[in-house]
């Protein structure tokens, strides 16, 4: 049977999506397209955060990496995303103590803490201009959600020293954003918005001035392992000869290796940006610039550009093809929130397909001894994927600690393998659009 590739059933090869992003991008010397058969220390299969923070903390190392992407660099979720960089895990540090203990639990909050403090790092040190700001607001859609969201606070301050966070009320969150849709939440100083694609062209430059010899229009069609060594193959039919292996392909990793696949789920997520808004609307809508995601099961999140647009995040299809209409698919989600804006022009309409898990942690594993992998991130990997390269390049470099933490958590098949996990998926999810609803 068929089955159409994500690198190729929505998107034109080799191009950008119509985002604003890519309308926005600082301008960057091309990286070169692969031509014959190449030998290195290591070969990073996809050009996303995660191949991208691999190749140059390698490069900085020493090694020599070689980066293929099918496309071009920050093709994927990482140039099409919200932008959003928070705090903590996937999953509430509750929800962590109950699956792998406190202790364990601590660690990965530090990870997580990490995660944030290297997208930071980066920027600062490459001087990589992506319109960082800081503050994420989470808002709670349901009453029946704020004393929780509250109690949660109160832990993060007092049992993990996090003071970045704090409990806002009905009253407060309705002078912080213009909508009378929430009823309170957190605002979470500690954490902030970028512009994505600007930060993966900023790490791309970066790891290309430490050597990295990063390929776009690579297309690779499969690897193997034999006698110590990975030979990856691609489309045009050039051979990379390599000592080791890192899969950085998270929501595009398709047929390239089951293992993996069985574990990560793609989904495809869609965004809209509105023409500018001006300062005084801009301000109204969420007064101190930060970033927003809510307490819907199907997440709203949303921000303001540089440039003063609403750039709203929503709705969520399973499969292989976007909305005919994205504009039209997302709009509905962003006038619940904000009905002003119903005369507002919509100037950009993406869709991009990120990955998640059973469980929605990461998934890193050691699959051969000389292949890593890192994904399934499960919508919150701007921070984690970046730091998720650093993580590989250690263990490639023989330092395991941080990627024995990730590596130990059990990420669940998904039942059906990869048959039967979209059908299931999507009946769980009409379930929960549907209990959002009511």
């Amino acid at each position: 049977m068929f089955t159409p590739n994500l690198l190729t059933a929505n998107d034109k090869a080799g191009a950008y999506p119509a985002s604003y992003y890519a309308a926005s991008a600082n301008a960057t010397e091309p990286f070169a397209k692969l031509e014959g058969d190449q030998t290195c220390d290591i070969v990073v299969i996809g050009g996303g955060f995660t191949g991208l923070s691999s190749a140059l903390h390698l490069a900085e190392r020493g090694f020599d990496v070689v980066l293929l992407e099918a496309h071009r660099v920050g093709w994927g979720a990482s140039g099409r995303n919200g932008g959003q960089v928070g705090s903590g895990q996937r999953r509430e540090q509750d929800d962590l103590e109950k699956m792998v203990g406190r202790d364990d639990a601590k660690k990965l909050w530090d990870i997580a803490e990490q995660s944030k403090d290297i997208v930071k790092s980066l920027i600062a040190k490459h001087d990589i201009k992506c319109d960082w700001k800081p503050g994420i607001l989470h808002a709670d859609h349901r009453a029946r959600f704020v004393d929780d969201t509250h109690a949660y606070c109160d832990k993060l301050r007092e049992e993990y020293g996090y003071n970045d966070i704090r409990s806002v009320d009905r009253a407060e969150i309705r002078e912080m954003l213009g909508t009378d849709f929430y009823h309170g939440g957190s605002l979470d100083m500690g954490a902030g918005h970028i512009h994505p694609l600007n930060f993966a062209l900023g790490i791309a430059n970066s790891a290309r001035a430490a050597g990295a010899r990063i390929f776009e229009n690579a297309f690779v069609t499969g690897y193997e392992n034999k006698a110590g060594k990975v030979t990856v193959k691609t489309k045009d039919g050039a051979t990379i000869t390599a000592n080791k292996l890192i899969l950085g392909c998270n929501g595009y990793l398709d047929a390239l290796d089951d293992r993996v696949a069985r574990r990560v789920m793609p989904i495809n997520n869609f965004i809209i940006a509105t023409e500018p808004l001006g300062d005084d609307l801009a301000r109204e809508l969420i007064r101190d610039d930060v970033a927003v995601a809510d307490s819907k099961f199907v997440i709203n999140y949303y921000r303001l550009s540089a440039d003063k647009r609403m750039v709203f995040g929503g709705g969520e299809t399973y499969g292989y093809t976007f909305p005919s209409d994205i504009k039209a698919f997302v709009s509905p989600h962003m006038l619940e929130v904000y009905p002003q804006l119903k005369d507002v022009k919509i100037d950009y309409g993406w869709g991009g397909t990120l990955a998640i898990t059973m469980n929605r942690m990461p998934f890193f594993r050691k699959i051969d001894d000389n292949t890593f992998t890192a994904s399934g991130y499960s919508g919150h990997g701007v921070a984690m994927a970046t730091l998720a390269g650093q993580i590989m390049a250690d263990a490639v470099a023989g330092t395991m600690e941080r990627f024995d933490v990730m590596s130990n958590l059990k990420i669940p098949v998904f039942p059906g393998g990869k048959a039967l996990r979209f059908p299931l998926l999507v009946a769980a999810m009409l379930w929960y659009s549907i209990r959002d609803k009511i």
